[in-house]
């Protein structure tokens, strides 16, 4: 099996798989690795950006093999299945039966486990809030030998750290998820033309508890009186029309590139345009689930296209009270950089608690944008937007990070030592190394 990498290619530590076919191997793989390697990880498609999913010791137990459905109740619409599933698979199974993931990050190429061991969030978080609130148990299997059903009444510690856990409270067998019904396959969308980022708040107070969903583009290189210019979309399920998974023909980028394809020139270039596609202030459409969840999925392997070096995503989340001052200097530190890619999204977080320990919305705003790895640009840009972070009360996404400080993790996440306490000894990430033990 090739060695794997993260989705940014960056940091470059290429893993060796151990891949179990069946759920009664997990124990012989995990003993196996640990006995040779010291410690592991689980790893599922590898669509977390950082060094979340990349083993300490460059050794991971993959649970794609571990892809089956095993029950579903379709009048509850409560459905278990294997961690190593994919959500594109699921959607293919619950969307002609009337049901949809309740939350769903921007990838269908996760896995079931790794939306839950990431707690994933999606454009409905101020309605619904976190994958892992959705989830009424899971199977565990340890190093020690124990399997654990854990609803969250029963290991009930356990079970709040496995929920955006990392991966770190052992594997993953299986989950349950409870579905969301819908009449359609299609969405209903809006679009509304901003003209600065206070547009956006504007809207978002006005919209977002409207509708199911809400998200927004934004011109990351826009300055001066046009900073935060961009396209405020909401959505819902439509109440009409069929259900149908969707089948378009996707494309591939078939290679890595050497070079990032984006730079200051191009950025702007595509910016400007993607701005004024839209033909109007406001435009409304009805499109399939597929367009409007995973604009991104539609190009395979694009991230090749941020070459050899890789990219980072820079994602966070600031406190509701000063998230407008907030994204306003974090979107002019960008400006100025002259870096970015060309999705910057922001969205809003709601109040909904997590029932995870290390869950990474708060009640708030959302920024994230990907930049191509530049060593010694990103270490100061990074560090220019971490430090607006951290004053104002907010947080970085470990699933995306790969140079966040020890110090701002433990800061922001301050159950980190409660799920230390509860971490499989077997089991280590670079990420948890970088920002537990040093």
């Amino acid at each position: 099996m090739a060695a794997l990498l993260s989705w940014g290619r960056y940091p470059h530590h290429p893993q060796n798989a151990h891949a179990p076919a069946w759920r009664d191997g997990i124990h012989t793989a995990l003993a196996d690795a640990s006995r040779t390697h010291g410690t592991m990880l689980p790893f599922g498609n590898g669509r977390s950006y950082g060094d979340s999913c990349l083993a300490a010791s460059d050794d991971v137990l993959r649970t794609l093999s571990l892809d089956r459905l095993i029950s579903a109740d379709w009048n509850s619409g409560v459905l278990r299945a294997e961690s190593g599933i994919t959500l594109e698979r699921l959607l293919e199974v619950i969307i002609p039966r009337g049901w949809m993931l309740p939350i769903t990050p921007g990838t269908k190429y996760a896995t079931l486990g790794g939306a839950l061991a990431n707690d994933v969030h999606g454009k409905n978080h101020h309605v619904r809030g976190t994958f892992g609130a959705h989830v009424p148990r899971f199977m565990l299997a340890r190093s020690n030998g124990s399997v654990l059903e854990c609803p969250p009444q029963d290991h009930a510690e356990l079970f709040a750290a496995t929920i955006g856990g990392l991966g770190l409270m052992g594997v993953i067998v299986w989950a349950e998820i409870q579905l969301m019904p819908i009449r359609s396959s299609l969405i209903d969308t809006r679009s509304i033309r901003l003209a600065h980022l206070d547009a956006f708040f504007e809207l978002s107070a006005q919209f977002d508890m409207q509708h199911e969903y809400g998200v927004a583009w934004i011109d990351c290189q826009a300055r001066g009186a046009q900073l935060g210019r961009g396209l405020y979309m909401t959505g819902d399920h439509a109440k009409t029309g069929a259900l149908q998974v969707d089948t378009r023909k996707k494309r591939t980028v078939p290679f890595t590139l050497p070079v990032a394809q984006f730079n200051r020139v191009t950025l702007r270039a595509f910016n400007a345009l993607y701005y004024r596609r839209q033909f109007g202030d406001v435009k409304a459409s009805t499109v399939s689930y597929d367009p409007f969840f995973y604009p991104l999925d539609s190009l395979l392997e694009w991230n090749r296209i941020s070459g050899r070096a890789g990219f980072q995503q820079f994602q966070c989340v600031v406190p509701a009270a000063v998230a407008c001052d907030a994204i306003r200097a974090l979107l002019d530190a960008i400006a100025k950089s002259g870096t970015g890619s060309f999705l910057a999204v922001l969205k809003r977080c709601g109040g909904q608690t997590s029932p995870g320990l290390l869950s990474f919305p708060l009640e708030g705003t959302s920024l994230a944008l990907d930049f191509p790895q530049r060593d010694a640009a990103n270490a100061r840009l990074f560090a220019s937007l971490g430090a607006i972070v951290r004053e104002a009360g907010g947080r970085l996404y470990p699933a995306k990070d790969a140079q966040m400080p020890g110090a701002d993790f433990r800061a922001a996440y301050p159950r980190w030592q409660d799920v230390e306490r509860h971490r499989d000894p077997a089991i280590l990430s670079r990420f948890w190394q970088r920002t537990t033990q040093s």
